[in-house]
C-alpha cells in the first residue's frame, strides 16, 4: 500500500476550503509509491495542465456553484487516471483512494476522469449541480 503525505496534502485541503484565499484547487501525485502533493493553485488552466495520459492524480477542487439566488463554494474530489497507465497501477488506485479519502473529507461529487473533455470547468461545475439537489431558478428538472 502507498504512503501519503498526510500532513502537507491536509494543510492544501484546508487551504482550498478556505474562503477568504485565492486557491482553489490541489493535486496529488504519486512519487514513486508515495502519494503527495504536487501544486495547488487558482487558474482552472493550469489546475488541467497537472494530468496527462501518464498520470495517476487526485485532486481537490473548489467550484462556485449556484443560481442566481444562491452561490456558494462546492467541492469536487477528481480521480484521474491516464490512458498509458499499466495494469497493476491501475489497480492499486481503489484501496490507495482511501489513504487520499482520510484527509480529504468533506465534497460534493467524487468523478473519476480519464477523458480530457470531462477535465473542464463546465463540466465539472454541472456535475456538482447534480450532485446538489435543488436547482432553483432554471425552470427545469432532471
Amino acid at each position: 500500500m502507498a504512503k501519503i503525505d498526510k500532513q502537507a496534502i491536509r494543510d492544501a485541503y484546508e487551504e482550498v476550503r478556505n474562503d477568504s484565499n485565492d486557491t482553489n484547487w490541489a493535486v496529488m501525485k504519486y512519487d514513486g509509491s508515495n502519494i503527495v502533493l504536487s501544486a495547488t493553485g487558482s487558474s482552472f488552466e493550469e489546475f488541467a495542465s497537472n494530468f496527462s495520459d501518464d498520470d495517476r492524480v487526485y485532486a481537490f477542487l473548489r467550484v462556485v456553484a449556484g443560481d442566481e439566488l444562491s452561490k456558494r463554494a462546492k467541492f469536487a474530489l477528481i480521480v484521474w487516471l491516464g490512458k498509458n497507465v499499466s495494469g497493476i497501477k491501475r489497480a492499486r488506485m481503489g484501496p490507495d483512494k482511501s489513504l487520499v479519502k482520510e484527509v480529504i473529507r468533506s465534497y460534493a461529487v467524487e468523478l473519476m476522469i480519464n477523458e480530457k473533455s470531462e477535465l473542464n470547468e463546465d463540466f465539472i461545475r454541472e456535475e456538482i449541480m447534480k450532485a446538489g439537489g435543488a436547482n432553483y431558478g432554471t425552470g427545469t428538472r432532471d
